[in-house]
């Protein structure tokens, strides 16, 4: 196994939850934390410490974000008008990594960074290889066509574990989606319960 699935489940029995809803995730046989005091009794959780937990959870979802990138996404929420918790989500998923996600052009979000990086994808017919580019409403988001027969894309195009949400529209074979809108929180289909809210209390505390 590799240490990148390794560090994937390892903040599912962290976290207890199955974050990506996926079938192999450990917390479905072990919902305890991993390491040698996992199983010791939980005490209560601080304000803190709950609001760490929501910003953990919601940052290792989306993969491989660094910490810095993910504070100047907040800060860019933060900034703009409207609901901070609401325009954090709407960042978040207006990556292009969580676009290719979305679009179920790959199984895993971790899978969709590499994807993005090796050259794999176009936006509007250019390709991108930037995973944190931020796509935006209207643009056209393609697995390029020498890239369309790898096992890892038809794997994930046929698989029933999930479904494309709303705010992508599917085209082409589903080798090509556009993006509609940046979502909001309620659309956007996480496996467990986020609270961007306790997120944006851990940074303005």
């Amino acid at each position: 196994m590799s240490k990148r699935h390794n560090a994937k489940y390892k903040l599912d029995r962290a976290m207890g939850e199955n974050l990506w809803g996926r079938p192999k995730s450990p917390v479905n046989q072990r919902s305890y934390g991993p390491g040698q005091h996992g199983q010791r009794r939980k005490s209560k959780v601080s304000d803190f410490g709950l609001q760490l937990k929501a910003k953990q959870k919601l940052k290792g979802y989306y993969g491989n974000i660094t910490e810095k990138q993910f504070v100047r996404t907040y800060t860019e929420a933060a900034r703009r008008k409207g609901n901070t918790s609401e325009n954090l989500i709407s960042l978040l998923e207006s990556r292009l990594d969580a676009v290719v996600y979305r679009a179920k052009f790959v199984p895993t979000v971790w899978a969709a960074r590499q994807f993005v990086n090796h050259g794999h994808v176009l936006v509007n017919g250019k390709r991108v290889n930037i995973a944190s580019y931020r796509v935006k409403a209207g643009d056209v988001v393609e697995v390029r066509e020498r890239s369309r027969n790898m096992a890892l894309v038809l794997e994930a195009l046929q698989s029933a574990e999930r479904d494309i949400p709303d705010y992508i529209e599917q085209g082409d074979r589903g080798f090509s989606v556009r993006f509609v809108r940046a979502p909001e929180l309620a659309e956007v289909p996480y496996p467990v319960k986020m609270e961007p809210n306790l997120v944006v209390e851990y940074y303005a505390s």
